[in-house]
């Protein structure tokens, strides 16, 4: 139990509070404060920020490109800060939680990794706080998502939950029985770093065959610029429509013409969806939850991607047959369950610190009361 004197310390609260979240989140959120917060998606390309409600909805979000990863950390703290600073112009904000793409310590004060970002063991946490004056929440943008889906989205009503986000590279998140399984040191969900191809494709991690490097983003458009730039007959829609500039292929313009019917879009995001459920079967056979969430920016492809993912899963299942299937399901929050969730991680944090504030308060009161008393009795 945490002394009034502890309390008072910014920083030994702030230390005692986040040390107990973890522990708490199932029963805490039925509880925390119905306060406004902002959430913040911090990503490789974006910097996203919104004020969420209790209910989770979004009631004014804005965003800004993140600075480019060769600037100094400080460049990417000023971008948080000037968002917060902008929100709070117009909205009562009680606390700050932040979904980093990176790896987030256990006690998630500081961002480890990014790679994309230049945060090496950054004390992102405390330099924020300092700064904005209320309390800040920081965690890995997969496990901040996987929570916004539990909470509000496609995971409502399961307890055994696996977020996969498919972005520039592949997150993931575990989530059971309401709480987000963070490991030893903070770093569990890293799903797009498990080896599927020996000797494969190099990843930027440093090593090969990693699984982001078969189904993400970043594996769509390789895949696609590879085939133009060779000048493949299949390729020859979406070379005109980038005008011949193989730079310009980009996931969305590939999910556009797959729309539409261009048979190599539809072959390519195929062929990212298999090694989705090749790798969601891998998943399944090590975690056996009930329900798998899939999200991130290539998730807009649908069913041309969630298809294919779902025919794989069930031909590679260990089991199949002899088993209950999880479930492959969509994000219903989107990009915005980060964001989302994030902000409602921060209310779990707003509430301990209101309580301590309530707390200080009481106690200089009782003590002004009793010095009324004594001056009194002097008297």
């Amino acid at each position: 139990m945490s002394t009034y004197r502890e309390l008072t310390h910014r920083g030994s609260a702030r230390a005692t509070v986040l040390r107990t979240v973890g522990t708490r989140e199932r029963r805490s959120h039925l509880t925390a404060p119905r306060v406004p917060t902002v959430g913040i998606d911090i990503g490789g390309t974006k910097v996203a920020a919104g004020v969420v409600d209790a209910d989770g909805n979004i009631l004014e979000k804005i965003r800004t490109e993140t600075p480019d990863k060769s600037k100094s950390p400080k460049v990417v703290e000023n971008t948080i800060v000037e968002l917060v600073l902008d929100l709070s112009d117009r909205h009562d904000v009680h606390a700050v939680g932040i979904g980093a793409a990176g790896w987030v310590d256990a006690d998630r004060s500081r961002v480890l990794f990014a790679p994309h970002l230049a945060w090496r063991n950054e004390p992102i946490r405390d330099a924020l706080t300092a700064r904005l004056a209320v309390p800040v929440m920081i965690d890995n943008d997969a496990n901040t998502a996987a929570w916004g889906e539990w909470r509000f989205g496609a995971g409502r009503g399961t307890d055994h939950l696996v977020m996969i986000t498919l972005g520039t590279g592949i997150g993931g998140a575990i989530l059971e029985e309401g709480q987000v399984k963070r490991g030893a040191y903070g770093v569990a969900g890293e799903f797009g770093h498990m080896q599927v191809v020996p000797g494969g494709h190099r990843c930027p991690c440093g090593n090969r065959g990693c699984w982001e490097q078969y189904s993400s983003g970043n594996a769509l458009v390789r895949e696609a610029r590879e085939l133009a730039a060779a000048d493949s007959p299949v390729a020859y829609n979406i070379i005109d429509r980038v005008g011949g500039n193989i730079a310009d292929i980009t996931g969305p313009l590939i999910t556009e013409l797959a729309r539409e019917g261009d048979a190599m879009c539809v072959e390519l995001l195929q062929d990212i969806g298999q090694w989705l459920g090749v790798g969601i079967a891998n998943l399944a056979a090590a975690l056996d939850p009930a329900c798998f969430v899939v999200g991130g920016g290539v998730s807009a492809a649908d069913d041309l991607l969630i298809g294919p993912a779902r025919d794989a899963f069930r031909r590679q299942l260990t089991g199949r047959g002899y088993r209950p299937e999880a479930t492959i399901s969509k994000a219903q929050l989107g990009n915005e369950a980060g964001l989302v969730g994030a902000a409602d991680l921060a209310r779990l944090v707003a509430r301990r610190f209101r309580r301590a504030n309530r707390r200080r308060v009481e106690r200089q009161e009782r003590y002004e009361r009793y010095a009324q008393v004594v001056r009194g009795g002097r008297a």
